[in-house]
């Protein structure tokens, strides 16, 4: 075909709507954090995770204990790979003033191919020996967020701490705890300019009850006060290539996620 007449036929296929050859339509990752599955062991979570299909992994220390030997992570990084399941990152985990006490971490990341560790340190201090087995390792540290009062509890908080540190220090933006405290996912997203690199997918719902004060309940993806056709718009726009990990706080849901993770995965599908 020349290209002249190749030219013709792309332009008045984006006249007409027509999905042009080779375009591809966004479709994001999803995952699960294996706090929702918080109940059950470690193959239990394994079978869980098969069923719904959710091949992007991040389990927490019950389920994987970074601590441990060499030879239990090798162990339980072969029954992931035999399931076909991906141990992409790790956390929320614990993190330590001593750069040696640190370093077990990043080994254990290593061992594990993992690309980006959930942190979330109480001590501001841990910065400098944190972003020094960054650059050493070169594996991403992703901030998560809890409530408004906790140490990242708002987006300016987190700024302050990566604005001036390494590019691998990013984010792990808890959508439910964000619209918790008070804040938009997806102006959130923007204003961290490129710096997010997980995403927990979680709702809270925000209510106000007498004397102003605010209750947050957690409920399902989509059925709380987040801003998710925001967020999700922004995601597309960038092609965001980070996992949303399904999550729940929710004691109830825990006890048997399933309701809980299929309403997720079929909100995102429907939604994104």
């Amino acid at each position: 075909m020349k290209l002249r007449t190749f030219n013709l036929i792309l332009c008045l296929g984006l006249l007409l709507g027509f999905p042009i050859l080779g375009a591809e339509k966004y479709q994001p990752k999803l995952g699960l954090q294996t706090w929702t599955c918080r109940n059950m062991d470690f193959e239990q979570m394994v079978a869980f995770a098969v069923k719904h299909k959710l091949t992007y992994i991040q389990p927490f220390s019950k389920h994987i204990n970074p601590m441990g030997s060499k030879e239990e992570t090798l162990a339980k990084k072969a029954v992931l790979d035999k399931h076909g399941l991906t141990c992409y990152t790790f956390g929320v985990t614990r993190t330590y003033k001593e750069k040696e006490k640190n370093r077990k971490l990043f080994e254990f990341a290593k061992l594990m191919k993992i690309k980006i560790i959930v942190v979330e340190p109480g001590d501001l201090s841990q910065w400098d020996v944190l972003e020094e087995l960054v650059k050493e390792y070169d594996i991403k540290l992703a901030i998560h967020n809890h409530g408004i009062n906790s140490t990242y509890g708002s987006p300016e908080k987190v700024w302050k701490v990566i604005r001036s540190r390494d590019k691998r220090i990013g984010v792990c933006m808890d959508v439910g705890h964000i619209t918790g405290a008070g804040f938009d996912a997806a102006k959130a997203f923007t204003e961290y300019k490129g710096r997010v690199y997980d995403i927990h997918l979680k709702d809270k719902k925000v209510e106000k009850v007498a004397g102003g004060k605010t209750v947050l309940l957690d409920v399902k993806v989509g059925a709380g006060s987040s801003n998710y056709n925001g967020l999700f718009k922004v995601l597309r726009e960038a092609k965001w290539s980070g996992v949303l990990a399904i999550e729940t706080d929710n004691g109830t849901y825990a006890r048997n996620p399933t309701d809980f993770v299929k309403a997720a995965i079929k909100y995102v599908k429907k939604n994104h």
